[in-house]
């Protein structure tokens, strides 16, 4: 699937070497967004990983056929969990608890924001290709490691495994394609980080039926399946991710889409000058996108992750027809039970949906309506949702709740697909890979907060004896709350002082570093990035949009259980 109309090299370059990948005339721009969909669906798969909790909590069994106590096993607070995790660590003759795994989504989205932020720079040096295939090495490598700790049974692989060196993976993998699209599509920054950015939040939806589907292949009686599984998904991730970092180009500098020309007298937010990674924290406009970023993540993150039980405690019997019979009498019921977890599983489902394509969407609707009323939106009509979704609770109007969170589900997918293009916009695209990896630390932030806010609140008003069906309303406040300061971010954001801005001489220097100035000369700019939809792009949006369009079928056939 890969193009290998790139520059001419000089001797001794490297196939990962930046320089390697610089386009010449002839190459399609629109082979770059299935690259970046073939690393993105890939490590999109951290998102469904808890597709393996159930499975690895009943591993070990013993001369009986039952599963081994937990090593927690009696644990109620959190200081005695903590305990039994470390104790899970090594053990060999215990299972794992849900806690104990659970602490796998921290490792992953910490690691990814900082790693994003850590080697960034390195990134915008070294290209998309080798940041690619180091991404590649890490999140397959990590999936090897896990599948040995699991056939160990020693917890501590699958954290170092999938955890650390994945996470890692996650970062690069996450960031490397961001630059290189913003070049490809000056005219539609946002539709073209959107296209990639979909494929993390879309990962999950191949991945978990995938695994599910895998584990079932190898299971025997004495085996579960899951470290054939790990090391099954490794092999196959390593080919499409492959295939993407191979597929990387990079326009030569200067280079703009034939008869396309900058408008002159543009928005005031879109700058055509760059701003030094050295000198973007330096910004306030920086830390305000920060606080835009992590604001619109926390609020969306911690509701995401408690989906399923949120709808179950909130409208209990009524989701299997049964009005009026609260979330303790359902759970009585094994039947009753059942059927509301999978109306919950269909609630996570419609969700997931409404993220994924919530990318695409906004972010290319961000190109006419700006950024900056994007995320306007984004945050007065998902705060109005908040209080909305509040009242629909109280009133028990099962549509109005559902509706609200899918088009909060939307928005929270789309700020991540519009955050890219709105640093484009304010910082200028010369860094802008690397300043975007320094942003993501935000979500890594927001991924402790709102899990934390949503899931000690659940629990404290629980404890003091709330009914289930009234312990969200608060919650939904507060995190409207959340969004109100990322809306006075948002509102505060204006173009960066001139002083930060760098001189042409000073981007030529940085481009010169580069290489690109020679590729300029030898290439010019001619032909590149020329056409539609060709024929061998056409092929390439296949490989991607087959898997994709498989995972999002398994995802509506879930869904559905909300209609019947």
């Amino acid at each position: 699937m890969t193009d290998t109309r790139a520059a001419p090299v000089e001797t001794g370059v490297g196939l990962l070497d930046r320089e390697r990948i610089i386009a010449r005339a002839g190459f399609n721009r629109w082979m770059v967004p299935p690259a970046a969909l073939c690393i993105h669906l890939c490590i999109g798969m951290a998102y469904g990983f808890s597709v393996f909790w159930k499975p690895l909590e009943n591993i070990l069994t013993g001369p009986d056929g039952k599963p081994l106590p937990l090593c927690s096993a009696g644990a109620t607070t959190f200081s005695e969990k903590a305990a039994g995790t470390l104790t899970a660590l090594t053990a060999t003759d215990c299972n794992w608890s849900q806690f104990d795994l659970g602490w796998m989504y921290t490792f992953f989205f910490v690691l990814l924001g900082v790693s994003a932020a850590i080697w960034g720079g390195w990134l915008e040096r070294a290209g998309p290709r080798k940041a690619g295939f180091v991404s590649t090495i890490c999140w397959c490598g990590g999936l090897l490691i896990s599948a040995l700790g699991i056939y160990l049974h020693q917890l501590w692989l699958l954290w170092i495994g999938s955890g650390v060196i994945g996470g890692i993976g996650l970062g690069l993998g996450y960031i490397s394609p961001v630059s290189t699209l913003i070049k490809w599509f000056p005219d539609r920054r946002g539709m073209a980080t959107g296209m990639a950015i979909m494929g993390f939040g879309g990962g999950a939806m191949i991945g978990s039926p995938l695994a599910t589907a895998l584990m079932g292949f190898f299971k025997t009686e004495t085996t579960a399946g899951v470290w054939e599984t790990f090391v099954a998904m490794a092999v196959i991730y390593l080919v499409f991710m492959l295939i993407g970092t191979f597929g990387y180009r990079i326009p030569p500098a200067g280079w703009k889409p034939e008869g396309w020309t900058p408008p002159v007298n543009a928005n005031a937010m879109i700058s055509s000058k760059h701003v030094h990674l050295a000198n973007a924290h330096k910004t306030p406009q920086f830390w305000l996108l920060w606080i835009v970023l992590c604001m619109n993540v926390s609020a969306g993150i911690g509701i995401i992750g408690a989906a399923s039980p949120m709808l179950q405690e909130t409208f209990g019997g009524a989701l299997t027809g049964a009005a009026g019979v609260g979330y303790l009498d359902m759970k009585k019921d094994a039947a009753m039970a059942a059927a509301a977890a999978a109306v919950g599983a269909g609630f996570v489902g419609l969700i997931s949906l409404f993220n994924i394509f919530g990318r695409i969407a906004w972010a290319s609707s961000s190109d006419n309506l700006g950024r900056k009323v994007t995320y306007f939106i984004f945050f007065v009509l998902g705060g109005a949702l908040y209080v909305l979704a509040s009242f629909a609770a109280d009133w028990k109007i099962l549509a109005l709740f559902v509706g609200a969170f899918c088009i909060i589900a939307s928005m929270y997918g789309g700020g991540f697909a519009t955050i890219p293009a709105y640093l484009a916009d304010i910082f200028g695209t010369q860094f802008v890979g690397a300043i975007h990896g320094r942003l993501l630390t935000a979500w890594s932030t927001a991924g402790i907060l709102g899990p934390v806010i949503v899931n000690y609140l659940h629990d404290t008003r629980l404890a003091s004896g709330v009914a289930p069906d009234q312990v969200y309303g608060p919650i939904f406040y507060i995190l409207a709350g959340m969004l109100v300061v990322g809306f006075v971010a948002n509102m505060l954001v204006r173009p960066v002082n001139p002083k930060w801005h760098m001189t042409d001489d000073e981007v030529a220097a940085e481009r010169a570093k580069l290489h690109e100035k020679t590729a300029v000369a030898e290439t010019g700019s001619f032909g590149i990035g020329k056409g539609g939809l060709d024929a061998k792009a056409a092929v390439f949006w296949l490989l991607v949009g087959i898997p994709l369009a498989w995972g999002v079928w398994k995802t509506v056939e879930k869904a559905l259980v909300l209609f019947q």
